[in-house]
Formats: C-alpha cells, structure tokens, sequence
C-alpha cells in the first residue's frame, strides 16, 4: 500500500511558484534559511512522519484511550512517537529559537505540518495542542507566567488545553457557571464542570496547562463578566518547580466516532475546594483573550480537515492507478480489464477531489503567508490590510476546509468501493476522523454567523473588498493569456455575483429580515469557499501557463498540464453550480423561519 500523505510536487509548486516564499528569506527575520534549508526541513518531517507517526496511526485508532481511577492512558504505541517528535523539536516551528521554536515562515511549517498531522492527527495533536495555550500567555501573562509557561508549553515539555464547554453551555460560551473567587495571595480558587475537553488528561507530559473560562464571584453576567485563569494539573512553583497535585481532575471520557487516539475528557475543577489558577490578563477579559487562542485553534481545525482530504485522495488516486477492474467503456468485449481510473466516472471523482484539495492547499498556504507578511509590513495601514484579510479567511477556512475536506474523505472511499468501507483500508478512519472538524471550534454554522454577521461588514467591509481586489487581480492576469481568459471571464461572474449576493445578505442582517438571512448564512459560506477556489485554480493555472511559456522541463510539463486541465474542470463543472446557490441565496426563500415547529413532524 502506497505511504504518500501528501503531493511534495504540488506543497513546492504552492511555496515557491505560487507564493514565492524564497522572497521572504531576503527578510532579516528569515535570513537564516535558504531554499536549500527549507527542503531539507520538509524532507526530514516526511521520513519522520513516515518511519514514526503512519506506522502507529491504526493501532492508535485500534486501540484508543483508556480511562481507570481517574487517569487517561493514551495508546502505547504512540509514546516513543510522541517522545522523538519533542527530541526532533517539531513544535512551535514558527516562534523564535530562544522560545524552543525554529523560527519558520508561517506557510512552510504548514508543509511540515501536512506530513506529521496527515500521518498520524491524534499523535501530534498532544504536543501541538499547547501551542495556543503558550501564545496567550507569551501575549497577556505577566513577566513571571512567561518565565514560567511559555517555553515549556513551546516545546511541549508541558501541554495545554482548553477548558471552554459546560453541559448547559456549549456554544454559548456567555451561558457558562464556572466560578472562580480570588485568593489573599492573588491566586484564585475554581469551582466548576468542563465538558469534550480535548487533552484535558493524559500521560505523556509532566504537567497539563489549562486556560479555563470562568465568572469572578460578582462579575457580570454574560460573555462580559468572562475572566480566563492558568490552571495547571500539578501547581507551579515560582522557581519553576512542581508543587502538589492540583484540584482538578478527569472524571471520564467520551467514546467518539473517530480520532480515538485522542483524550476527549470531562474536567472537574474544586470538588475538593482546592482547585487554584492564576488570572491571565485582567478580569472580565476572558473572552477578548481567549479569541486568539480559539482563532489559532480554528485555523488549525480548518488545516486537520484539508489534511484527511488530502491523505484520502492520494490513497484513492493511487488505489485508482492500481485497482483492475471493468473494462475501456471503447475497448469491446474482448478487451482486457483495465485500471478504474480509465473509467470516466471515477475520473470524474479524482478530479473533483483534485481540484478541492489543490485549492484548499493554496488557500491555507496563502493565508498562512499574510501572517508572516503582516508581521514584517512596514507601515499600521499594510498590517492592518492583512489583518483583515486573515479576520476575514478564518472562519472560512475553518468551515469550508471542514465541509470539502469531509466531502474528499467520502469520495476517496466511493472510489474504493466495498474495499473502502472495511478498516483493512486507510480511507474508512480518514473519514471517521474528519468528522469531526465541522464540529469542534465552533460549529460550521457558527463560523457562517460569524462571517456574515461580523467578518464580511467590519470595517466598513473593507476587508471584504480588498478580498475582491485580490481576486480581480488574478483574474486581470488570466485574462491575458489565451489559454485562460475563458476560464478567467466565468470566475469573473462569479465573482461579481458574489458580491452582489454579500451585499443583500450584509443589508439584510442589519433590519427585519435578519433571521431570513441567517438562515442562508452557511450556504453562503460555501459558495464563497467555491469562488476562492475557482481563484486559486485559475491562479495556479496562471503560474503553470507562465511555466509552459517558458519552456519547462518535459518532466515538469505533465504536472503543470494538470493544473490547467483541473482549473478547467473546477470552473467549468463546479462554480455553474455555485452560480444556481448564489441565486438561491438572493431570492432569500423565508421557509426555513416561517415553518412552524410543529409542521416538523412527531
């Protein structure tokens, strides 16, 4: 069975052809690498991820995570993985060298990442996941909680979680009753229940950083009153040293669908009264600090989603090239069987799946490339513009990664077959495992809500806008190339016919039709998703005519034909589709609100 992951070709074609990332090694901040060092580091999280992490991903799923007298087991297997992932110093690849980072470009740790979450999620997921804890303390914690937490928590020598869910709040975050009184000594005790706590417990650190949501005694009611605390598994001492077992414990785990080698926990906080944390930033800011650390975990959501739809179709692509079966629809009947990816239906489903998993790679990628850009804009009004940018891909990123990628999962195991649906087979936990990320981080339908609510009309819409801009510019570009400008005119209406679309709902929202327009916020998400990947497809297929004109390498040539060809399938099959959601979308059908609950049935 092929052991391929993920497409090298095309993690280069997006980095260095499309993005130009070796422009950002001429930055002072990225001056210490080189092309040559940046292939070396993608090539050494391949064998890694191969030799380390794919062989132990089944068995982890096999297996699972156990639960006995209030400590969560992790599958065996994985920690020899999970010891050399720390020894290799894997985590935290952007941040800076002297906080245990590597000081990677944002897009190129995102390649890294592509082969060690694609081999093995649930496994990397323990060291990863304290990433965000870290951030926030590296950007609210005092002096003395950086000295502390942040390298550690960088490192993974200590993980972190998130402690947001209550069993009466759940995404209404504001809903939430843990509560939390302050201490003569400024620490503060917490009292309270957390539910679907990923890594809440486990055994493959010393200690456990939670950041948890919780109400000062007095504090306003709502998302307002929120404050965040630090509240480690064993306390911590102010030389750094561990102090007692802290009052907060597992008391059980949940049975999942997939991504079995990860603790999904119910967190109790103070049963014994001796539950204590440390206030991050000020009280009442919780939910303003929190933000970047749910930001961060959304985008990763979003990129675990992309990354099943990617192992899946290079298992199903491969299978395709080597599954005989059936024979050349044009062969006769005494032809020979022949390979199922001669056969036009399953063509059809690989090049869907190509074009969806192409264009997620490049949208990520680029969105991953504005961080690094807004972090060296030399002026507030450039960093400001990619802020925006990034405000504005989030949710997208999140939800539509989640829905496509999840698509990808189901159409690599139809073109298994039979052989797909049994566990004998890679494609069955890709698709139990991606579930999950339209669900966790906020539902899909929350991050729609947010997108039209919030992210399309900050600002005046301004981000919003640029968004556009961008999209005209590669379109500008397609335009005067003979090969494209057909494709380049139809993503032009399309375009346009989304903006028109954003403006109706964007109005609709502010006045009395606002449920109705809530109600089309999450097809509106999609088709949105559709236009950026039309974008990216006609901008790789930009770059790969560019390359053609040029006289590439025969080598090279099929790989760049294959672009073309998949940007013509995207927009010539997939965004008319698009087109007829988007009219939906405008008519603003007033069904879904008008249905009486009891027109639902029994």
């Amino acid at each position: 069975m092929a052991q391929l992951i993920t497409d090298r070709r095309d993690i280069d074609f997006v980095l260095f052809e499309q993005l130009d990332t070796e422009a950002l090694l001429k930055e002072e901040r990225y001056s210490g690498f080189t092309r040559k060092t940046l292939d070396l580091i993608i090539n050494e999280a391949r064998t890694f991820a191969l030799k380390e992490l794919l062989p132990v991903c089944a068995e982890g799923d096999r297996t699972g995570v156990t639960f006995e007298n209030g400590e969560v087991k992790v599958p065996a297997c994985f920690h020899r993985a999970h010891k050399l992932y720390l020894e290799g110093e894997w985590t935290s690849l952007t941040e800076p060298v002297e906080l245990g980072g590597q000081g990677l470009p944002p897009s190129v740790a995102r390649a890294v990442a592509e082969y060690m979450v694609g081999a093995n999620y649930t496994c990397v997921n323990y060291a990863n996941f304290g990433h965000g804890t870290g951030k926030m303390i590296e950007l609210f914690g005092t002096p003395e909680q950086k000295k502390l937490f942040v390298k550690k928590l960088y490192t993974a020598q200590w993980t972190g979680g998130m402690l947001l869910t209550e069993p009466e709040a759940g995404s209404d975050v504001g809903a939430l009753t843990t509560e939390a009184v302050k201490n003569d000594d400024g620490t503060y005790s917490i009292t309270g229940t957390k539910i679907f706590i990923t890594n809440g417990e486990h055994d493959l650190a010393d200690n456990i950083i939670s950041p948890v949501l919780a109400r000062v005694k007095g504090a306003p009611a709502g998302t307002k009153g929120i404050s965040i605390f630090i509240v480690p598994k064993y306390w911590v001492n102010a030389d750094g040293s561990h102090g007692a077992r802290n009052d907060i414990i597992c008391t059980g785990i949940e049975e999942k669908m997939g991504i079995h080698g990860s603790a999904c926990c119910t967190m109790s906080m103070g049963s014994k009264g001796q539950c204590r944390g440390f206030l991050l930033g000020e009280e009442n800011q919780g939910m303003k600090i929190m933000f970047h650390m749910m930001n961060e975990a959304r985008l990763g959501v979003g990129f675990q989603a992309f990354v099943h739809g990617s192992v899946a179709y290079q298992y199903a692509l491969n299978y395709a090239r080597e599954r005989i079966q059936g024979k050349d629809l044009t062969g006769g009947k005494d032809s020979p069987s022949v390979p199922i990816i001669r056969h036009p239906d399953v063509r059809r489903m690989l090049m869907w799946m190509k074009s969806y998993v192409e264009g997620l790679r490049s949208f990520i990628y680029y969105t991953e490339s504005l961080f690094a850009r807004a972090v060296l804009a030399c002026t507030d009004e450039e960093c400001t513009y990619y802020k925006g940018l990034i405000d504005l891909f989030t949710p997208l990123i999140k939800a539509f990664s989640a829905q496509r990628g999840f698509d990808v999962t189901v159409q690599a195991m139809q073109v298994y077959g039979g052989a797909g649906y049994c566990k004998e087979f890679p494609v069955e936990q890709q698709v139990r495992d991606c579930k999950i990320t339209s669900i966790y981080e906020g539902t899909d339908g929350i991050q729609a809500m947010d997108l039209l609510g919030r992210k399309i009309v900050m600002d005046g819409g301004k981000a919003f806008g640029d968004f556009l801009k961008q999209i005209q510019a590669t379109i500008d570009m397609a335009k005067q190339k003979d090969d494209l400008a057909g494709l380049a005119l139809q993503l032009e209406k399309a375009a346009g016919r989304m903006g028109e679309v954003a403006d109706i709902l964007s109005q609709a929202v502010m006045g009395p039709n606002v449920k109705q327009a809530f109600a089309h916020a999450f097809p509106f998400l999609e088709v949105m998703g559709d236009v950026i990947v039309g974008w990216m497809r006609l901008w790789r297929a930009g770059v790969a005519s560019e390359a053609l004109a040029k006289g590439a390498k025969a080598k090279e040539q099929d790989f760049y034909r294959g672009q073309i060809k998949t940007s013509q399938f995207f927009i010539e099959t997939v965004l008319p589709c698009t087109m007829g959601k988007l009219e939906s979308i405008r008519q603003m059908s007033k069904a879904a609100v008008e249905m009486d609950e009891a027109w639902f049935g029994n």
